[in-house]
């Protein structure tokens, strides 16, 4: 749901004849974030987090258990059940992608520069700088990890799991207009990866390539950022219950 939201707005932006053509980045912001509220929704029972930063996050941060302990539904957290998550993460992301290609086969037909194309699925950097755009990546996914564990400890009796809807995807919206501007802020390897992966083996008319060299940075900065907030947050952000 994330990713056919999410990916779903960027098409609408940047295939030619859709009716949204042009509408700019703040359209795909704030389609971002309504995606990710959709996402987290539907995935709350699980504990919503459908992006292996913020699971790594919260590993780091400590966290004994997934799932959403308020519906009884939990999972001791294990290299297992981690990978689990991820793979799941990783495996929606790509289902997502190909529904998109299909809600806008027409246009991606009829769109003749294969760069739209490949921005519709992942992200790409606006000055290409590998290293400076990882510690873009880094501080988005710092930021999103650190704000998103700081909403888990406001005495929720879900605990750090249970994250609210609408907050996490005002918080999206947030990073995405401060900080969104370098890289296109994936701040998910999920998100990034599973999409390429996707627009890799789609039979797209005229796609050109998927970018591979820059396709670790979305991957490598987000795990950096969210495994960075989490340690962070144990002694900087108080519990209250």
């Amino acid at each position: 749901m994330l990713v056919l939201l999410g990916c779903g707005v960027v098409a609408n932006v940047a295939l030619a004849k859709t009716k949204g053509f042009g509408g700019g980045f703040l359209m795909v912001t704030f389609g971002w974030g309504f995606a990710v509220f959709a996402g987290v929704i539907v995935a709350y029972v699980s504990g919503a987090h459908i992006n292996p930063a913020v699971t790594l996050g919260l590993v780091a941060n400590g966290a004994t258990e997934f799932g959403n302990a308020g519906l009884g539904v939990t999972v001791a957290v294990t290299p297992l059940s981690v990978l689990g998550y991820i793979v799941a993460q990783l495996a929606g992301a790509i289902i997502g992608a190909v529904i998109v290609w299909l809600a806008y086969k027409q246009h991606f037909d009829e769109e003749p520069d294969p760069a739209p194309k490949l921005g519709t699925f992942s992200t790409g950097p606006g000055i290409r700088n590998y290293a400076w755009n990882l510690v873009t990546e880094i501080i988005g996914t710092f930021v999103l990890v650190f704000v998103v564990i700081g909403f888990g400890r406001q005495g929720d009796p879900g605990g750090l799991a249970a994250l609210g809807a609408l907050p996490v995807a005002l918080l999206v919206v947030g990073i995405g207009v401060s900080l969104g501007g370098p890289t296109g802020y994936a701040i998910n390897p999920a998100r990034d990866l599973g999409p390429r992966i996707a627009h890799a083996f789609l039979p797209i008319r005229g796609k050109g390539g998927s970018d591979w060299a820059y396709s670790w940075v979305p991957v490598v900065g987000p795990i950096i950022g969210g495994l960075i907030a989490g340690w962070a947050a144990i002694p900087l952000l108080p519990i209250e219950f």
